[in-house]
């Protein structure tokens, strides 16, 4: 897991002179029985890091924690507000643009990081949001996933398929009985707790390694459209 860690030197930076940086953006929060707390983080800083590798992007380490209020409901989940995420992500962006690097992709694995998309909005193109909805709807279609994007929000085919893949130890057993599928018409205002007892909305009994694998590596070919747009 320390690879997911960037260990490179200032030295090793100096030489990539990235202009772009990679900022993952995770949460910890519950995922059923089957995935842990920090599945997000994971995800967030596993896409960071297989972008990194193929990319001459500067790596950053990952924002851990954010909002997951609508997950109250479960232990171990933990929040910060959208203010506070708001203020952590332009922070570093300003630290990142007095050093030279005035653009910066933020990789997020948590839906419900609403508030960076008014950051991407806010930073008039020298910001990008990532994975979008074409990406992962994209990676979807690649990996053959059998669940709708839509159907599988949490702990379900997607997320279970990557941490099969790229980090098989941390998928605990259960998930092959864990499908759950709801509405969630009134998420925002009721939390997740009133749509599901064990915290799973998809159908994890799906996923796969080989699925996952595909999903990762379409995401990364789709970052390449994002360098574009940058201008990088």
């Amino acid at each position: 897991m320390t690879d997911l860690f960037p260990l490179a030197t200032t030295a090793d930076e100096q030489e990539r002179r990235a202009s772009v940086a990679v900022l993952p953006v995770g949460s910890f929060e519950q995922h059923g029985a089957h995935l842990p707390l920090a599945t997000d983080t994971v995800i967030a800083a596993t896409l960071a890091k297989a972008v990194a590798d193929a990319y001459p992007v500067l790596h950053l380490p990952p924002i851990t924690i954010s909002c997951s209020h609508e997950h109250a409901g479960w232990a171990g989940t933990v929040s910060i507000s959208a203010r506070t995420l708001h203020a952590v992500v332009t922070d570093v962006a300003a630290s990142l643009k007095a050093s030279g690097v005035d653009r910066l992709v933020l990789v997020n694995g948590h839906g419900g990081n609403y508030v960076l998309s008014n950051v991407v909005q806010e930073a008039a193109g020298a910001m990008a949001l990532f994975p979008g909805v074409p990406d992962w709807q994209a990676a979807h279609t690649a990996a053959g996933l059998r669940t709708s994007l839509d159907d599988d929000m949490h702990a379900g085919e997607l997320e279970t398929s990557i941490l099969l893949h790229a980090h098989p130890h941390l998928v605990r057993p259960g998930h092959e009985s864990a499908d759950h599928v709801t509405d969630r018409d009134h998420l925002l205002t009721l939390g997740l707790r009133a749509y599901t007892e064990s915290g799973v909305v998809g159908r994890p009994s799906l996923a796969s390694a080989a699925k996952g694998h595909v999903l990762l590596d379409t995401l990364v070919e789709r970052f390449a459209g994002v360098l574009e747009v940058l201008g990088a």
